[in-house]
């Protein structure tokens, strides 16, 4: 068997992350997964070991320890390449927990983006969606979806895609791993990709290799009906800027959701001392 190293892709959704997978599988020691169910498997056995009245009875946690444990490397078995990125939105949130299956620390990349902007990709996909069909969001909260301000509030509730991957991120600073944790900033990564990329690298403790920003195939496909829309994992193949539309398609009101940004653009020198003093 192949040794494998298995790091984490995670971040805010509509931030990149689908592109730097693609990006990545570009090496061909790299194989970095779409959206990921594996995270989810090893919460369903660990918060379902007790119901089982068989293993309730068991004087200790080891074997449950090692059923976790064996979740990921036995996920990936059948992948020959050495380095493994598994993504999924939800591993800041569990960072102790993957440490203790992995006995090591543990290495995620997270994709960000301007909260705005993020909101603002929302719209836009919900306007285009809505003219033929009602997504779960809306039907959930006919009032607020009247306007876009309302909408933009649900995006951002703690249960919602937007609100739920932030309160992940800030919460795992917070928790004191962002040592474990590599910012890619969406803007930085389409107008420089290289110098983002080989940043990236130093991060992994890998070789740099030299990619191809304007020709990257799509090698991640995902099934978006299980979201509610139809197309929200498609990538452009030639890697290049795209212009902050947030204020048009938002409104000035939004400027308030700016200060979100606070957790992604915090230098990573400033952090502890920000985290000690923060309230």
């Amino acid at each position: 068997m192949v040794n494998k190293d298995v790091h984490f892709i995670s971040g805010m959704p509509r931030s990149g992350s689908t592109l730097l997978c693609n990006i990545l599988n570009q090496n061909p020691r790299f194989h970095a997964t779409a959206t990921s169910g594996v995270l989810d498997l090893i919460l369903l056995v660990r918060n379902n070991w007790n119901l089982i009245p068989e293993l309730r009875v068991l004087k200790d946690d080891l074997p449950k320890f090692r059923v976790l444990k064996s979740i990921l490397p036995a996920f990936y078995a059948d992948i020959t390449k050495p380095v493994i990125f598994d993504k999924s939105r939800g591993w800041p949130a569990h960072m102790e927990m993957i440490e203790e299956l992995s006995g090591s620390k543990v290495k995620v990349l997270v994709t960000v983006r301007d909260i705005r902007d993020i909101i603002a990709s929302f719209e836009k996909i919900w306007r285009k969606e809505s003219r033929l069909k009602m997504i779960s969001q809306e039907k959930e909260n006919m009032d607020q979806f009247q306007t876009v301000e309302g909408r933009c509030e649900v995006w951002l509730r703690a249960n919602q895609p937007v609100g739920k991957a932030y309160n992940a991120i800030k919460d795992a600073l917070l928790r004191g791993y962002g040592d474990r944790m590599h910012f890619i900033f969406f803007d930085e990564l389409t107008k420089n990709p290289e110098k983002v990329m080989k940043g990236v690298y130093k991060f992994l403790g890998e070789k740099y290799y030299p990619h191809n920003f304007k020709n990257v195939e799509q090698s991640t496909h995902e099934d978006d009906r299980i979201y509610g829309f139809t197309d929200l994992h498609t990538i452009r193949n030639n890697v290049k800027p795209l212009a902050s539309d947030w204020k048009s398609i938002l409104g000035e009101q939004a400027e308030k959701y700016g200060k979100l940004n606070f957790w992604f653009n915090t230098k990573e020198q400033k952090l502890k001392s920000i985290i000690k003093n923060y309230k």
